[in-house]
């Protein structure tokens, strides 16, 4: 199994990434399509936009975002499967956002697909 990592999508793509999927709702600010080398963007693992506007990064909050954002992922088993096929073959590089490398869905996400 090849596996994941995490990466802010801020930082310069490297050939150790494997397959690069954006998993934000929204684009991030300031950063061109062409230039951040994105191989998929799966909005649809990201949090829902209630659950995000909620957590606004919120340190506090974010044992309860975890609990919630699972809860949403529940209803993509094929989704997440997909992708824990594809780790078996390559690396997956999943990329966020957010500035908080140790609070964000990508982090929960990880765990998500690790627990397969």
């Amino acid at each position: 199994m090849k596996g994941y990592i995490i990466k802010r999508i801020y930082e310069p793509p490297s050939e150790n990434d494997g397959y690069r999927i954006l998993i934000d709702r929204l684009w991030p600010r300031g950063i061109s399509k062409s230039n951040a080398r994105v191989d998929e963007w799966d909005k649809d693992l990201a949090p829902s936009t209630e659950l995000r506007k909620w957590f606004n990064h919120e340190v506090e909050k974010f044992e309860k975002f975890t609990t919630q954002y699972r809860k949403e992922l529940e209803v993509h088993t094929s989704e997440l499967q997909r992708l824990n096929d594809l780790s078996k073959t390559q690396q997956i590089c999943l990329l966020y956002g957010a500035k908080d490398e140790l609070h964000n869905q990508a982090v929960v996400l990880k765990s998500v697909l690790e627990s397969l």
